[in-house]
């Protein structure tokens, strides 16, 4: 048995990236370096750990670079104890290589497996002749060390080879020590998410940055003698540090319990003897034994006997159950994602095995274990995301710094004054560090989640579920959203339209009802050309199939028991169905031998057919009418095919072609390759289906056009149907042209060729097989273009420079496969849109992901095929998601804003008090922080969206003009207020300045901090108003009735602490009693010209008041390359050129050969 996995051909079709395509799991190392440890420096940094009282230990560990760079050297990666990663999202990462000795002589296995060139992966070093195993584990991922490359490269490597053959060898199964020795080197089969115990999360929480920021400012507050608001705090935090842990370790053990995934299974060894083990102990090679009542998959294998019914909802959304196949022999390299219908991925239920000749189980092999399968890669994912470089995300933390140099200023400030009041230097320190307390409010990043919190409620209770909250932010900046057409444009199911057969002299008539057809060969075709199979008693299936099947009055049977005496009875083949034809039809039963699945790829499908006896054998062809016109003879195809099926599909309708061939009888239908079956066919006629818009989608597409967003439909099917749908849902107007667009690949007659002509005049002269259309994007112009794959395959290798300009102007991306859809969204992305994309099945799960905002259509609620999963059936979810988004994104952005200016307005109140020689009290801190601030805060986010999409997208930068000048100005005003308040008390006849002598406490109750005290609490109150955005992403203020209540609650104490205080509370909050009633009444009449001061800025801020200083500095054009493409594309009225045909540069074809 030959295991090497000698290099054949790969299959003609592309491989179809979903979850191990290297957008999904991407090998994440942009720059790895090597370092071993020096003792010396290991035990100097032990010791300055002590003498730092740990804090070098802390910098490390939020630095974990520097820590390696301070006890390491660096080396070469062969020598390396460490390893530095610096991934694509640049963020750094330490390893640590492990080494393991292996068995002298085991590694030889590898020969036998795999090419020789990758016997010494795992020699990686010898030492005193022992070979060793060196590893390092990374986002759940093992790397080896390879010495042919120099690098670690993933260990999946040493089966990425593996050809059809290779696999079929392993059905004899592993022997025990080759067993002991692949799970030595690809590690245990198990996807796990760990779960870590409260003591370790408690750590990790604590040393959080923020929360050492929180243990010192208690520490300086303590020191203050602000023990009640440092006692508060820290009961706060507690109870903050606990619900964090709480939410954590159920987060993680939600998804430990999704992710793990550990079953009995039984497998064969090399011996022959079955044997059942643990899921846990699999390793790639071993044959897996699936039994009849099926099994829930713990790894990723390749189908080799028998066939398997399969729901892949958790993996793909896909409800509707999947019929696996044999894997064919042959020499094409295997790959997973290529043959999706000869292999069964982890995490999915097998529903239904049915087992091979006499009886035998199913039998497949193990491809990938643990998180190499297609559900590791996806859960990876989920555990370890990729940056999702979202402006508001970066602007934070850059907002964050900009009040830290407000602090300092703030710090400078108080560390001068008290030196002019010759305070001692504990004082200085302890007063200017609690200026930082202040003015960086340590809350801040929590704060702004609470948006993000309210909206994945409201979506949950509206059936549209998330898995990454951080992405609700970003849907509202969505610019352009991609939808599948069937299923999620279209309806689910397809109603048989009618049929026509080929003539001699053309195609027949239409014949509306299938079952009214003659019995003959168009007749056996549409009732066998399918992969349904029953599951009690029950076909189950494609609902196209389904439908097709059952408008031929056709009955199907399925083997049950011994095999034999029905194989028997069809000459001796092994049967998988038998189709029945109804008791008045003159024809015999035909029983189905070998099913070729459907695949996007080939957009095909194909079945071996047995009559009763054996006495003839017919294969029949089932798939896109270009693809099966191809693959037949050419005198079969009839002249009016084009405008044919031009004709039907201007009409929306879902055109299918059929063919058949006779094949030889001494044939082994049981070897027969699927090229062999699928060429030379006769074609046979047209099945046209009928396939209605969802009536929700033109509403929808409607909305989000009038929203400014861009709409683009990419689909598997036919241009013109596709163009139909399009015209049907509103994306293309009843007044806006199509161009159709060809181009074509290099060939040795040809070279490649680029041309733009009208619909009118493409549709009829243009090969259908070949023909691609582009239509232009709703920015003003009255053109659309379209593409099919085939199309844009050629335009993104051949046009390169002409590829962004498409992108701009297409809606309708037709004969797409599952891996162009993905490259599309990474295409649409570069161009810098913010994309979303909507599908509802297993094509659409590497699109899905590789979009910024990805919406499974699905009744799975635990799928993990895209961010959100939706279990509302139609594209209404889609403005809901958005509108959701953009309310989240203007809340995120309000309560940023009012955090900061919280601590603004505290920053200048203490900054006055301290001229004054005086401070707030401690309990006055308390009042303001948890009583107004944190209150108002929590209950802001709860405003529910609005009902409708605005045309405008909120903004996402906080480092703009209009954020950073409301805020200039709203803190300039509130200055305003508070030194117009203190100059107002001091004018009263009644005032007694402060005693200079004593320092802050021994001052309190003082008139200043009592007028403070008034004006500031109602800054904060009515702060909360002026910067709570609602129109037009929001319900009005209104609609929010716990923050319309609580501001009226906190305006009614504050109006009763300022005007009439009981004695008991004057005390606590070391208020002055002021007997001047109309002093008190002046304050609150004084706060209120203040707060409608703040709002008309405000106001005038949103209309535009620093518009006049943008010009300025004069228009500035967008960075975004989508919208410079747009204007440039306005102003060139001669794109697309039309009937001209272009050819590519000379060095791009040289380049592509």
């Amino acid at each position: 048995m030959d295991r090497r996995g000698s290099r054949g051909e790969g299959p003609s079709e592309p491989p179809t990236p979903c979850a191990h395509c290297p957008l999904l799991c991407p090998d994440s190392h942009m720059d790895v370096k090597g370092y071993k440890w020096v003792r010396w420096r290991v035990w100097l940094c032990r010791v300055l750990f002590l003498l730092t009282g740990g804090l070098l230990l802390l910098l490390f560990y939020w630095r974990p670079r520097l820590g390696v760079v301070t006890r390491c050297s660096p080396c070469p990666l062969a020598l390396a104890d460490v390893l530095l990663i610096r991934d694509s999202g640049d963020r750094q990462h330490v390893v640590d290589v492990f080494t393991e000795e292996m068995e002298e002589g085991r590694w030889e296995m590898f020969g036998e497996f795999d090419d020789n060139e990758f016997i010494d992966t795992d020699q990686l070093y010898q030492k005193d002749q022992k070979i060793m195993l060196r590893y390092y584990l990374f986002d759940g991922l093992r790397y080896v060390w390879l010495d042919r490359k120099g690098s670690f490269v993933r260990v999946s490597i040493l089966n990425e080879d593996w050809t059809f053959n290779d696999l079929h060898g392993f059905q004899k199964g592993l022997s025990p020590q080759e067993q002991i020795f692949r799970r030595r080197v690809y590690g245990s089969n198990l996807i796990d998410v760990p779960i870590k115990s409260y003591i370790q999360l408690l750590f990790e929480e604590v040393l959080n940055p923020f929360y050492i920021f929180q243990l010192g400012s208690i520490i300086l507050w303590m020191s203050d003698n602000y023990y009640y608001y440092a006692s508060c705090i820290i009961v706060i935090s507690f109870i903050s540090i606990g619900v964090s842990l709480y939410e954590i370790r159920k987060q993680s053990v939600t998804l430990h319990k999704m992710a793990r995934l550990v079953v009995d299974v039984k497998i064969r060894k090399s011996s022959g003897e079955e044997q059942t083990v643990s899921s846990v102990d699999l390793v790639p090679g071993d044959c897996v034994l699936i039994p009849a009542e099926g099994l829930l998959l713990p790894c990723d294998a390749a189908l080799l006997s028998g066939e398997c019914l399969v729901n892949e909802s958790m993996l793909t959304g896909e409800s509707v159950p999947v019929l696996k196949t044999p894997l064919p022999a042959g020499d094409h390299r295997y790959n997973s994602e290529t043959e999706r219908r000869n292999t069964v991925f982890c995490g999915t239920q097998v529903i239904q095995g049915k087992g091979g000749p006499e009886g035998s189980p199913v039998e497949a092999v193990v491809t990938s274990t643990g998180f190499f399968t297609a559900k590791g890669s996806l859960v990876s994912s989920i555990l370890y995301p990729q940056d999702s470089d979202f402006r508001f995300n970066r602007d934070a933390s850059k907002f964050l710094l900009f009040l830290g140099s407000i602090a300092c200023i703030g710090t400078i400030y108080s560390i001068l004054l008290l030196f002019s009041f010759k305070a001692s230097l504990k004082e200085i320190i302890v007063r200017s560090l609690d200026i930082v307390t202040i003015v960086v409010p340590p809350a801040l990043p929590a704060a702004i989640t609470t948006a993000t919190i309210y909206a994945q409620r409201r979506l949950k209770k509206l059936g549209v579920f998330c898995i990454s909250p951080p992405r609700i932010n970003i849907s509202g900046k969505i610019s352009v959203f991609c939808f599948d057409k069937t299923g999620t444009l279209t309806e689910d199911g397809l109603d048989v339209w009618g049929v026509m057969e080929r003539r001699h002299a053309g195609f027949s008539e239409l014949v509306p009802d299938p079952s009214l057809l003659q019995p003959g060969l168009m007749l056996s075709a549409l009732a066998c050309s399918h992969t349904l199979t029953l599951l009690h008693g029950i076909p189950l299936g494609d609902p196209l199939e389904l439908k097709m099947v059952e408008s031929t009055g056709w009955t199907m049977d399925e083997p049950l028991g011994s095999r034999q005496i029905l194989d028997s009875e069809f000459g001796g083949h092994s049967v998988l169905a038998v189709m029945k034809p109804p008791t008045q039809q003159d024809t015999t039963a035909v029983a189905i031998v070998r099913r070729f699945p459907f695949s996007s790829a080939l957009q095909r499908m194909s079945v071996v057919t047995v009559t009763s006896g054996g006495q003839s054998v017919v294969a029949f062809l089932k798939g896109s009418p270009e693809m099966v016109a191809s693959l037949c003879k050419e005198e079969t195809v009839p002249a009016q095919f084009t405008t044919t099926l031009s004709h039907f599909s201007k009409d929306g309708l879902r055109v299918l072609a059929l063919g058949y061939k006779p094949i030889d009888v001494g044939m082994d239908l049981n070897t027969i390759q699927r090229g062999e079956v699928e060429k030379d066919m006769h074609f046979l006629g047209l099945l046209m289906m009928k396939n209605l818009v969802k009536k929700e989608s033109p509403e929808v597409i409607n909305m989000l056009k009038l929203a400014s967003l861009r709409t683009i439909m990419i689909t598997g099917d036919n241009i013109l149907t596709a163009v139909n749908v399009a015209k049907t849902c509103g994306m293309i107007g009843s007044d806006e042209r199509v161009i159709f667009v060809k181009a074509s690949p290099h060939t040795a007659q040809s070279r490649p060729s680029l041309r733009f002509s009208l619909e009118d005049e493409g549709a009829s002269a243009q090969d259908t097989v070949e023909v691609i259309t582009h239509g232009l994007y709703q920015s003003g112009c009255n053109n659309h273009l379209a593409i099919n794959g085939k199309s844009f395959a050629a335009l993104c290798d051949y046009f390169p420079e002409y590829l962004p300009k498409v992108l701009m102007r297409t809606t309708v991306f037709a004969r797409m496969t599952p891996d162009q859809k993905t490259q599309l969204v990474t295409e649409l992305r570069k161009l810098k849109y913010r994309v979303g994309m909507c599908g509802d099945g297993a094509n659409d799960c590497g699109a899905l992901r590789a979009a910024d905002v990805g919406i499974s259509l699905s009744e799975a609620e635990a799928s993990v095929a895209s961010p959100f999963t939706s279990k509302i059936q139609n594209i209404s979810c889609v403005p809901l998601l958005i509108r959701e988004g953009r309310c989240s994104l203007v809340t995120s952005f309000s309560l940023f804003r009012y955090v900061a200016v919280y601590s603004l307005i505290q920053f200048c109140s203490v900054l006055i008090l301290y001229t004054m020689k005086t401070n707030l009290a401690d309990l006055q801190f308390l009042f303001f922080d948890l009583f107004l601030v944190t209150s108002l805060a929590i209950v802001m986010g709860k405003g529910g969206p609005s009902n409708d999409l605005h045309a405008t997208r909120p903004p996402a930068s906080l480092w703009s003009l209009p954020v950073l000048g409301s805020l200039l100005i709203h803190t300039s005003l509130i200055i305003l207020g508070q030194m117009g308040a203190i100059l107002f008390t001091r004018a009263q006849d009644w005032y007694v300045p402060l005693n200079g002598t004593k320092p802050g406490e021994n001052n309190w109750p003082n008139i200043e901090d009592t007028s403070l005290f008034a004006v500031s609490g109602f800054q904060y109150i009515f702060m909360a108003v002026v910067v709570t955005k609602a129109h037009p992403h929001k319900k009005p203020l209104y609609y929010n009735g716990w923050f319309l209540g609580l501001l009226v609650l906190c305006f009614g104490v504050m109006t009763w602490l300022v005007m009439y205080p009981l004695p008991f509370l004057r005390w606590l909050l070391s208020l002055y009693n002021v007997e001047d009633i109309c002093f008190k009444v002046v304050l609150v009449a004084f706060s209120a010209l203040n707060f409608f001061t703040c709002l008309l800025m405000e106001l005038l801020v949103d209309n535009g008041l620093l518009n006049s200083l943008r010009l300025l500095r004069g228009r500035r054009p967008s960075k975004k390359p989508y919208k410079q493409l747009d204007s440039q594309l306005l102003r060139d009225p001669s794109w697309p050129p039309l009937n001209q045909s272009l050819f590519p540069s000379h060095s791009t074809i040289i380049e592509l050969r």
